[in-house]
């Protein structure tokens, strides 16, 4: 499997390619990201199947990067801007980076399939939040409270748009949101939110791992779901 890694320096994005470099489902790995991923002296020999990709605009792939993307099986998708740096950002910038570099890497993604690689379908993974929201119906209380209705519904239009694409593609492609809560982890301070949940690290990037690899259990996963899946994983 080539397993395309969309923002490979991120929190989660870093755990999700140190699993992936130990599975041996996993024969390529593209992380893609502004800067150069970091790799532990534990990866070792594992590394010779990683070729990492910087890229300064994810609107527009230049063609290096195109010829790198060809035939992706599957691909995670990490990049956005977090709440906690809604107020250094312009929110132009955070609607490009949040929705557009997502359906942009989508569609790329499932263009660069050669017709050998069509035969079954590119798995599209988009990480988005525990509080998202796909319309203005019902905003849970931990959403108005915060403030962040309009970044809420901005990345629930990023899932809606992912999930049309797969939808309209006729079987070529396969699209899954999933939607963590407060992701904790060894030496990071453990926050609490009211209303929202926690994962592990170790679990959400073993659930998603789990999904791309071995199919999409349904088109959106809960943070409950996540949970399940990566505690299942990592047990097997």
């Amino acid at each position: 499997m080539k397993l395309v890694i969309g923002g490979s320096t991120g929190y989660v994005a870093t755990e999700v390619l140190s699993q992936a470099l130990k599975n041996p489902t996993i024969t390529s790995i593209i992380a893609l990201g502004r800067r150069e991923a970091e790799l532990t002296p534990e990866t070792g020999s594992d590394a010779a199947k990683l070729k990492v990709l910087v890229c300064d605009n994810f609107g527009d792939y230049p063609d290096n990067v195109k010829a790198e993307l060809e035939n992706a099986d599957a691909c995670i998708w990490t990049i956005a801007i977090t709440p906690i740096r809604l107020n250094t950002v312009p929110w132009e910038e955070t609607c490009k980076v949040s929705r557009d570099y997502a359906t942009t890497a989508i569609k790329t993604l499932d263009i660069l399939r050669q017709p050998q690689s069509q035969e079954k379908p590119l798995r599209f993974l988009y990480m988005s939040g525990h509080l998202t929201l796909r319309s203005r119906d019902d905003i849970p209380a931990a959403l108005r409270d915060s403030g962040l209705i309009d970044y809420g519904l901005l990345r629930g239009e990023a899932e809606t748009l992912i999930l049309n694409y797969a939808e309209q593609s006729h079987g070529a492609v396969q699209s899954c949101i999933v939607k963590p809560g407060l992701i904790d982890a060894p030496g990071v301070e453990r926050r609490e939110i009211p209303g929202i949940p926690h994962i592990e690290l170790t679990d959400i990037a073993a659930a998603m791992l789990d999904q791309v690899i071995g199919g999409f259990e349904k088109d959106t996963l809960s943070n409950d779901d996540l949970a399940r899946i990566g505690q299942r994983a990592l047990v097997g």
